[in-house]
């Protein structure tokens, strides 16, 4: 039986959606479909997290839910975070170079114990709730740097030969604004996108 274990943040752990997001539908998706031969961790924290957290906590979260099982797939969602811009000091949460280390070190990470990774793409938001935000005043999310460090994750992966599942561009095209409650997180109408494209991938590419 392989183990899922999927990485991210606030959006990988559903929040905003009642039904889980799309993790809890990929499970529910893969017991019925290919009974006892998965099972799917949601390892999204709901919190403002970003990819310095994932990795202080990848290798022994990971160990503690793979124990003596070999065989694994690892999920990883993360970087809308690390893109806030944090207005008053004029930088990034996490810097670009920064961004890009961190991305590295978890594919260096999760190559210990699969090669079976993948990174799934970052969302947009809607701007007119997100600049700034309004929770976090003296910060914001914009798309232009969503999609900087979208294209960093695509072209890390691409080095790394690294599952990328980008759907950035799919999003914007469409009218995802309307799926945002909040300006940031999907409701169950987008979730339900998300996991029919990540769905999709995974069984073209025969890793489900």
């Amino acid at each position: 039986m392989a183990q899922i274990l999927v990485f991210g943040d606030s959006i990988t752990y559903g929040a905003w959606d009642k039904e889980g997001g799309w993790v809890s539908r990929l499970r529910k998706y893969l017991d019925i479909s290919q009974p006892k031969e998965h099972n799917v961790y949601n390892l999204g924290i709901p919190i403002d997290e970003s990819s310095e957290e994932v990795l202080k906590r990848f290798i022994p979260e990971t160990k503690a839910r793979l124990g003596s099982k070999k065989e694994c797939i690892i999920i990883f969602s993360i970087g809308v975070n690390d893109s806030q811009f944090i207005n008053n000091k004029n930088n990034f949460r996490i810097k670009p170079e920064k961004f890009r280390e961190n991305i590295q070190k978890l594919i260096n990470f999760a190559q210990q114990f699969t090669s079976k990774v993948i990174f799934i793409s970052l969302a947009p938001v809607d701007e007119s709730k997100t600049d700034p935000i309004p929770w976090v005043p003296d910060r914001s999310y914009k798309n232009s740097y969503i999609k900087k460090y979208n294209e960093m994750i695509k072209v890390i992966c691409k080095e790394n030969k690294v599952y990328f599942i980008n759907f950035f561009n799919k999003l914007m095209g469409s009218d995802y604004k309307r799926t945002l409650g909040d300006g940031i997180h999907p409701d169950a109408k987008g979730h339900q996108k998300i996991f029919e494209t990540i769905k999709d991938f995974l069984i073209k590419n025969r890793i489900i």
